[in-house]
């Protein structure tokens, strides 16, 4: 029988703010926010706490932030650092194991299953790569410890910031029935609302429905539910650092109105993706492409099919079946490939897409 999994979930504490912060101590204590410029309909990409004080968050329009905190420090993302001190960072994993799934610059889970330092003890595995990371790299980390990814990464959100959270499995059980349901893949703002119309607030609430009721209800999603809200999670940290998609987009100052206006778009898209995906390595082909749009009132959608060489007529057509799923002006257009298929989803594997709806 094989060993239980030893997972640890790092994720840098407000990763973009921390090295600015680092490299800029006079920005610890004011509230600072990297995104986007408000007249160029930016949104904040992080923010450090103090900004968070007053409400400001992530995927926030600028133009929001600055109303909620006028002396806010707005900065534009200076992603050469951000890369360099997230090497530093995978430097200090690569030292504990080789299996080392990045999640993105400033997150990823790691097996220590293996790992002989620290006694095999993940606890003090992840103890010592967050000390690690402190003094080599300048910035905080939190860790999430646990015997899957799953509850790796809904625990190292835990103590955060700078702390660490550790479920052992004979605390999974009690960890996660009171969690919100909010926290599972795949349930964003909609599925969630939807969840609670049918009065399934948190994992115990969605324990009570069978897999068959919540197969019929919501498709894969349910099935996913199923396993996610007992806290199972077979799927292996993917430790082979293969790129899986690759896509450009663009938030434009004014709403597109309509699919022409789209349409006109496209060809800035392409040649901008078209120059990066040269960069890509040959010997791994595209698998899939797809649009994305985001409307006006923020819902969004995308649209994929299987495609090897994806030009401009694939990705016309993608947008051709994806506007008429909103039919409202756009402010935000993206295009993209998958490089590898989602594995088949069986049970209990979870699903690789997140947010709202799969199907959406």
């Amino acid at each position: 029988m094989n060993p239980p999994r030893k997972i640890i979930h790092i994720d840098c504490d407000c990763f973009y703010a921390s090295v600015e912060m680092r490299d800029n101590p006079a920005l610890r204590d004011v509230p600072l926010a990297i995104g986007g410029a408000a007249d160029r309909r930016g949104v904040i990409a992080t923010c450090n706490y103090p900004a968070r004080a007053f409400g400001i968050h992530s995927a926030m329009p600028t133009s929001r932030a600055l109303r909620l905190c006028p002396s806010l420090v707005l900065l534009p993302p200076d992603f050469e650092r951000y890369r360099a001190a997230s090497r530093a960072v995978h430097r200090v994993f690569r030292d504990y194991t080789t299996l080392i799934e990045p999640l993105s610059l400033d997150e990823a889970y790691l097996d220590v299953t293996g790992s002989t330092t620290c006694h095999g003890s993940a606890t003090l595995i992840a103890r010592e790569i967050r000390a690690r990371i402190e003094a080599e790299v300048g910035i905080t980390a939190s860790a999430g410890v646990a015997g899957n990814k799953l509850i790796a990464k809904i625990a190292s959100d835990w103590h955060k910031p700078n702390g660490q959270m550790v479920v052992t499995p004979d605390d999974v059980a009690a960890f996660i029935r009171p969690l919100p349901v909010g926290k599972l893949w795949g349930v964003g703002k909609v599925t969630a609302q939807r969840l609670q119309q049918l009065g399934l607030h948190t994992c115990a609430d969605l324990q009570a429905w069978s897999l068959e009721a919540l197969a019929t209800r919501f498709g894969k999603l349910g099935r996913s539910l199923y396993h996610q809200c007992r806290g199972q999670d077979n799927r292996p940290v993917d430790g082979d650092g293969r790129r899986k998609s690759l896509s450009v987009e663009h938030t434009y100052p004014h709403d597109l109105p309509t699919l022409d206006d789209c349409l006109a778009q496209l060809p800035r898209l392409l040649a901008d993706f078209e120059q990066r995906l040269t960069k890509t390595d040959p010997d791994e082909p595209p698998h899939k492409a797809f649009v994305k749009i985001k409307y006006h009132d923020f819902t969004q959608t995308t649209m994929e099919c299987v495609c090897a060489q994806p030009g401009a007529a694939v990705f016309e057509r993608l947008l051709r079946e994806a506007w008429p799923r909103g039919t409202r002006p756009v402010r935000l257009l993206g295009i993209g490939v998958r490089f590898a298929d989602a594995p088949p989803l069986t049970d209990p594997t979870l699903p690789l897409w997140q947010g709202d709806d799969p199907a959406a």
